[in-house]
C-alpha cells in the first residue's frame, strides 16, 4: 500500500484516505463490520500494525538519510535540490519531510 511512499509529497487528504483504506483492510482481516461497533485501536492492536502516518512518516525520513549519505554528485541528491521553473507545486517532498523533522 505504501510502495515507493517515502517519495511522496504527502497532503493531509492523502493520508486520511491512506488511513481509511487501512481501517477497511483491518476490519476485514479481523473479520468484523463497521457495525460491530469495534473500536480500531482495539483491531489494530490485535494485529499488531502501526499507524499508517507514522509508518510513512518513518519511511520517509529513513529515506531522507539514505538521500543525505550519497555523495554531492549523484542523480537523486541532486533531483531533491533542483528547482521546478513555472508554476510552484502546492506541497514538495522537502517541505514534508522538514516538519516530519
Amino acid at each position: 500500500m505504501l510502495l515507493g511512499g517515502e517519495t511522496w509529497p504527502v497532503r493531509k487528504e492523502n493520508v486520511v484516505a491512506l488511513q481509511r483504506a487501512e481501517m477497511r483492510m483491518v476490519r476485514w482481516m479481523c473479520g468484523t463490520k463497521l457495525k460491530d461497533r469495534f473500536p480500531s485501536r482495539e483491531l489494530t492492536e490485535r494485529l499488531g500494525v502501526d499507524d499508517i502516518a507514522l509508518v510513512l512518516q518513518q519511511n520517509r525520513l529513513r529515506w531522507y538519510g539514505h538521500v543525505l549519505l550519497t555523495e554531492d554528485n549523484d542523480w537523486v541528491k541532486k533531483c531533491m535540490e533542483y528547482k521546478v521553473e513555472g508554476p510552484r507545486p502546492k506541497r514538495t517532498w522537502i517541505e514534508v519531510v522538514k516538519e516530519d523533522c
